[in-house]
């Protein structure tokens, strides 16, 4: 005998334990020293939301410049950092919201929305730093964008996918609830008989 149904209440911190990795992957985003580096040896350059540091081919020390300097580095730092702030709201209300045993449907589709104003916010700021980087720095050397900046990423897409599963957590609210009786299914008529 196998029972169908949706057994979402029981699992119902997946949602906020995603958003919860996806703020750790921010973090890494923010604090990583790797959102652009030197392809190959010798590593000459290397930078992070923040600054941009240069050293010469037999220098041991870098030499960082603010990227706070430039409007568009502020531009993409800020557009980064409130997409961050708001994600860790929403973690914080998807907590509250799925720690009610009287689930406000309402109020996780308001989720979800917050998520993708989120998700807007961070692809804004990923978009501006790549493009106006390569514009305005010096590169030396083979670059390229690197582990920090694709921290940054992954956060931003399983935001996206949490938006949705937000957004359309409400049309399952009575398999959610369990307000539905589960559907049985038996593997053959003879082993049940007395369903006729």
């Amino acid at each position: 005998m196998v029972v169908c149904g949706l057994a979402c209440w029981r699992c119902r911190w997946l949602l906020p334990l995603l958003l919860g990795l996806a703020i750790i992957m921010g973090i890494i985003a923010l604090a990583g020293r790797g959102w652009l580096e030197s392809e190959s040896e010798p590593y000459v350059q290397q930078a992070s939301l923040w600054e941009s540091c240069t050293r010469g081919q037999g220098d041991l020390n870098w030499s960082c410049e603010s990227l706070m300097d430039y409007g568009w580095g502020r531009a993409a730092a800020a557009t980064y950092l409130v997409g961050f702030v708001i994600l860790v709201i929403c973690f914080a209300l998807a907590v509250i919201a799925f720690s009610i045993e009287i689930l406000r449907f309402n109020f996780v589709r308001g989720i979800g929305g917050l998520l993708f104003v989120v998700a807007a916010f961070q692809i804004i700021g990923l978009v501006i730093y790549p493009v106006k980087f390569t514009e305005e720095i010096p590169l030396m050397g083979d670059n390229m964008f690197s582990w920090a900046y694709g921290f940054g990423w992954a956060s931003t897409v399983v935001v996206i996918g949490c938006a949705f599963f937000f957004c359309c957590l409400p049309n399952w609210e009575d398999e959610v609830l369990g307000n539905i009786k589960p559907t049985y299914y038996y593997s053959s008529p003879e082993r049940a008989p007395y369903l006729n």
